[in-house]
């Protein structure tokens, strides 16, 4: 599996191939997401702007398998940056990690990994920032959909270094797979220092 770290104009050709991985990982456990193209295009239009954006690769015999997200987090949404202030830390500390997709068959391999040391050296090269941050959702331990010996990421995250951090919590809107309107759903931070 080859790893490649994009920026600037070399972002913008591959949005097609992250939005479809959106839409078919997303789906599954525990994200629930119905996404479609349009809304997918909404969401990575802002990606493309970013000067200091980086979209992490993975390519296995030259198909696009997996895909990675960063940017400042001063850059998002106010429902993003409002749980920091909340807590005292300034968003421009921060360099968020959005989301990492890979289609399930090249999971184990190493990707996993890849995706995060590869947007950590992003941030370090191109930002001042001394927090790396990203959210997980929140799911009830008895919700209908949950799948048998289902295992979270927790272990892999706290591996990396990150901490769960509870009291850093923000609310997202989308389609589930279940219902016919959008839902709002919780998510909680996980942060690792870069310095």
């Amino acid at each position: 599996m080859v790893i490649e770290t994009l920026t600037g104009t070399a972002i913008r050709p591959h949005l097609p191939a992250l939005a479809r991985l959106r839409i078919a990982v997303f789906r599954a456990w525990p994200y629930l997401y119905d996404g479609s193209e349009a809304a997918e295009a909404r969401h990575l239009e802002h990606f493309a702007a970013s000067a200091h954006a980086a979209l992490v690769v993975a390519r296995q015999g030259g198909e696009i398998v997996g895909c990675s997200t960063c940017q400042p987090l001063e850059e998002q949404s106010d429902n993003l940056l409002e749980p920091f202030r909340a807590a005292g830390i300034e968003p421009h500390r921060v360099f968020y990690f959005g989301e990492s997709v890979l289609l399930p068959a090249y999971r184990g391999q190493g990707a996993g990994v890849a995706f995060f040391t590869a947007r950590e050296a992003h941030a370090r090269a191109v930002s001042r920032c001394d927090l790396a941050a990203f959210c997980s959702v929140i799911r009830p331990e008895q919700h209908r959909l949950r799948p048998p010996g289902d295992v979270p990421l927790d272990g892999f995250w706290s591996r990396r270094g990150y901490a769960r951090r509870p009291d850093l919590v923000c609310n997202m809107r989308w389609k589930q797979i279940d219902g016919d309107e959008e839902v709002e759903n919780r998510l909680v931070f996980w942060t690792k220092s870069l310095r």
